[in-house]
């Protein structure tokens, strides 16, 4: 039992590695020389052997099959048929050996037609392939019933498992051989011909890796396309395995015809793409909302070429779609080079220096081959003109010996016996007909032997020099590259593509990002909120849990880093397009603790800050400001680099909160301004540089003892920007920064240009007039914003209500104002957060007439009852209200707006201050240099 177990497994083993040889050197694996699999080999020779030239008319392919069928491959039509086919394919071989009629398939991958419709005939680069076959030399072998001889290999005397590739699947092996093209690699050859040497073994040739990449750059492909990177090329080179990245051409154009829409013009696609499964590749992933941007996909593909049109929405990034084209289909891909080829029987990974090494050495036996059968065949010719001479010598003693032999056969004899001939000398002499016993014929055959001579003579010196067999190879490849030569048609972009960042996928957005006070987070479009007038309404911006009100507010980029600042001093970095995005404006959004899983926020701790610092090397400092009035700063390089776990960014007080972050650079002023309404302005160059972990110093001296006061923010002062303040029943005012420099002293009182430069730790000077009476009700400062007139701001309100409107619609007032109405709330509802948009992006709406209204657009309707002009309107002749108020509100703009001075270019110091502050700057003195205790230490 144990014997028959032993032999079943041997015999299983034995038949499994038979069946896997046969399958590598019979069917699946190219041989080195000629870069043909035996199905390829015998399709072009049964086509030869039919007579089916370049230059003759097209046969059915149905006759090739049959006959290779019948001849040759003991298999079914089906692989047969399939080989021819493929052929044929222009867009499957960079130089295809079959020239086909007919439907033979298509970069679509559509079927090609039956056999029995399709014809063919070799191309005129199949005939070199086959060229000099019939000069013996290559060996043939029996086929299959030993009925039929077939060649081993083909003369080949193009490289074609480097110019046409190949590709096929054996047992436990593969091959895939890129196409290359012929004029690169004839050059390659020839550069290692010039290099040659003989040695023992058949000769070599000294030349680098280096060297022959100069000339093959990379594969060339028969559908162009664009190599990305020489990494992979050089590694396949080396190495005989390596990967190619390849590309489809596409361009961005302008659109065509009304529309005017961009489009991604693609016209190359990469080697063995399929082009109608890539768009609808496309297609199901504009469906899925995998790919944004995309409103219409067209194959405009015919006969001059290919051309598929990929137009975009008008609001599109193309670069971005274009990325995300690559990313997601099959207009990037890889093609992995893996040289398996047969040597000699045996499956071997061939480098680059390796194939050309075994195609020289294979021409080169070919050429001796050849050189060995032509001098035989003129030997042998020149033997039967030695005996035609000698009978033409003697020709009348050979005509008396022919005339009286009794035979041919006694003739043959005494011809041979008389004159010393051999048998085949002797019967060439019988068989001469009498007409080359003519003086003409008689000297053509004296000049064909001294010709014949000649050709001996110099055949065998071809056989006798090696370098003489190498210098016919060179000629044969020069004259291969003269005739069939082209122009290289992939691209090759030395650059590697390295590792597709996510935000090269990503389009360059600006969004409002949003944090509610029970710490959900989201990012919205901002084109989601529509501008409006101040005064108007606003829109739902949020739906919020009951309770549950929005605290921060940002506009920023898509690609922007956002640094998240929490109440206890910590800071947290995120991208912002890895925040959740939301399509609609109303959605709440996801708690921000869920993005900040490796620095959790502790139970007591929460986001107060968010900054967007998209670009860091325009500045130098970080600033901070607490709740209780401390600044700091301190070098944005220890910034540049946050922990996933976060940071801590300032030391804080018992009590004291983080209120506010700014960038800033070393010859800024910082502007803060509190709740009551009071704003410092002081130098940054006047705050010791501390580190991050370090306390600050007093920035503001809040007012009266008894009075609850608390910073709100602060910003850079900017001379050409104006302070806008907010406060939280909707009321605000933008008052010019101007250089805070002293610009005019009268009657003992000087006047500065904007808010005055004082010292830190002072009390500041009135930037809002708070009110709390019956005729207008302000509540406390809850935001600023530094802004020009074209710049826009985004209010939010504790029930999720947000208006966009720019400082157009605020004009400029004194600092000891209170104001306009700028966004008008419910009674149980007040404005929680500011924002601001970098630069207007497009013309208000214009205000219309009661017929027209303006309500859609957020606008304020006009009052029916009479409206009451403000100074400056009545100062500029403008008999119309400027801006009328319902009659409800008619109390909203009162007073404030008509005692306020025209524009405030020049204000006064002294008359703006506290009424405790009377003692002015003697008084401040004495405390600007006051520091919290820890500071000292």
């Amino acid at each position: 039992m144990v014997e028959r177990s032993v032999a079943l497994e041997r015999q299983m083993r034995e038949a499994y590695l038979d069946y896997a040889m046969s399958v590598i050197v019979s069917r699946a694996l190219p041989d080195v020389r000629d870069g043909l699999k035996p199905v390829q080999r015998r399709v072009l020779y049964a086509m030869y052997e039919q007579g089916m030239r370049s230059n003759t008319a097209y046969r059915k392919s149905a006759r090739v099959v049959g006959d290779v069928i019948a001849k040759y491959h003991p298999h079914g039509d089906s692989p047969v048929y399939d080989a021819l086919v493929r052929l044929a394919q222009p867009f499957s071989l960079r130089y295809p050996l079959v020239d086909g009629q007919g439907n033979f398939g298509s970069v679509d991958n559509d079927p090609p037609a039956a056999m029995r419709y399709t014809e063919a005939r070799l191309s005129s680069i199949a005939e070199e392939m086959l060229a000099d076959i019939d000069r013996q030399t290559v060996a043939f072998a029996e086929n299959f019933d030993d009925s039929e001889r077939e060649p081993v290999v083909l003369p080949a005397r193009i490289p074609n498992l480097l110019v046409n590739g190949t590709a096929g699947i054996a047992v436990g092996m593969a091959t895939n051989m890129p196409p290359h093209n012929l004029t690169e690699v004839c050059d390659a050859i020839l550069f290692a011909i010039n290099r040659w040497r003989e040695t023992p073994d058949g000769g070599e040739f000294d030349a680098t890796l280096d060297e022959l990449h100069q000339y093959i750059k990379g594969p060339d492909f028969p559908t162009q396309g664009i190599i990305r990177g020489t990494e992979g090329v050089r590694s396949a080179y080396a190495t005989g395995r390596g990967r190619v990245i390849i590309e489809a051409r596409a361009e961005i154009q302008d659109g065509e015809g009304r529309n005017q829409r961009p489009q991604i013009v693609v016209t190359e696609l990469p080697y063995q793409v399929n082009k109608a499964a890539l768009v609808e590749k496309m297609a199901d992933l504009v469906r899925s909302k995998r790919l944004d941007g995309i409103s219409e996909i067209r194959d405009e593909s015919d006969r001059d070429g290919l051309r598929v049109v990929i137009e975009l929405r008008r609001d599109a990034a193309a670069h971005i779609v274009l990325n995300n084209l690559y990313e997601h289909t099959a207009m990037r891909t890889s093609f992995s080079i893996n040289a398996l080829a047969l040597v000699d029987g045996e499956p071997q990974v061939l480098p680059l220096r390796q194939i050309i090494h075994h195609f020289i050495r294979f021409r080169r036996d070919v050429v001796i081959n050849r050189t060995r059968y032509e001098l035989r065949r003129a030997q042998d010719r020149a033997h039967v003109l030695e005996g035609l001479r000698v009978a033409l010598d003697n020709l009348d003693a050979v005509i008396e010996v022919i005339r009286n032999a009794e035979s041919a056969d006694a003739a043959r004899i005494t011809l041979i016996e008389r004159y010393t001939l051999s048998q085949r000398q002797a019967q060439a002499i019988l068989d001469m007909q009498l007409r080359r016993l003519a003086a003409l014929e008689s000297q053509a055959i004296i000049d064909e032997l001294e010709q014949l001579r000649e050709r001996i003579a110099e055949l065998e010196s071809v056989l006798a020099d090696p370098t003489r067999i190498t210098s016919v190879v060179r000629e044969e490849i020069e004259e291969l590259k003269e005739e069939h030569g082209d122009e290289r048609r992939t691209e090759i972009d030395e650059n590697e593509l390295g590792a597709v960042r996510r935000e090269d996928l990503i389009p360059h957005n600006e969004v409002v990002v949003t944090i509610s006070q029970r710490g959900y987070i989201k990012r919205v479009l901002a084109s989601a909120y529509r501008r409006q007038h101040r005064g108007g309404r606003g829109v739902t911006g949020i739906t919020t849990r009951e309770e549950d009100i929005v605290q921060h507010l940002l506009v920023c980029d898509t690609h922007d880093t956002l640094l998240f600042f929490t109440n206890r001093g910590r800071v947290t970095t995120l991208r912002c397009f890895d925040l959740p995005a939301e399509a609609s404006r109303t959605a709440r959004g996801i708690p921000v603790a869920n993005l900040f899983q490796g620095s959790a926020l502790a139970p007591n701790e929460r986001v107060t800050t968010v900054m967007a610092a998209s670009d860091l090397s325009e500045h130098d400092y970080l600033v901070f400001a607490t709740r209780n009035g401390e600044v700091k700063r301190t070098p944005l390089e220890r910034f540049v680099r946050i922990r996933s776990t976060g940071k801590k960014a300032m030391d804080l007080e018992d009590g004291d909160d983080l209120v506010s972050v700014i960038l800033a650079k070393e010859e800024d002023q910082v502007i803060l301004v509190t709740e009551q309404g009071l704003a410092i302005r002081f130098p940054i160059n006047v705050l010791r540089v501390a580190s991050a972990t370090s306390g600050g110093v007093r920035g503001i001296r809040f007012g009266k003892r008894g009075t609850v006061d608390n910073v709100v923010g602060a910003l850079v002062a900017d001379p050409e920007k104006y302070l806008f303040v907010i406060s939280a029943h909707g009321y605000g005012k933008s008052t010019r920064m101007g250089t805070g420099e002293v610009i005019a002293v009268e009657e003992g009182r000087s006047k500065t240009d904007g808010y005055a430069v004082r010292n830190r730790g002072g009390m500041g000077v009135a930037a809002f007039k708070v009110r709390h009476d019956r005729h207008k009700n302000t509540g406390l400062i809850i935001g600023i914003a530094a802004a020009t007139r074209d710049e826009e701001i985004m209010l939010i309100s504790r029930k999720g209500i947000v208006i966009r409107t720019t400082l157009r619609d605020v004009r400029p007032s004194g600092r000891d104002t209170s104001g306009v109405h700028v966004m008008r709330l419910e009674k149980d509802d007040e404005v929680v957060a500011i924002a601001q948009f970098p630069e207007a992006e497009e013309e208000l709406p214009q205000a219309e007439s009661k017929n027209g209204s303006a309500k859609k657009n957020g606008a304020r309707p006009a009052a029916k009852g009479k409206a009451k002009s403000s100074s400056k309107s009545r100062r500029n002749g403008n008999t119309k209200a400027a801006e009328a108020e319902p009659a409800e509100d008619s109390d909203a703009e009162i007073d404030d707006d008509e005692l306020t001075e025209d524009i405030v270019e020049l204000t006064a110091e002294d008359d703006t201050l506290l009424e405790d502050d009377e003692d002015s700057d003697a008084e401040l003195l004495d405390e600007e240099d006051a520091e919290v205790e820890d500071d000292e230490e």
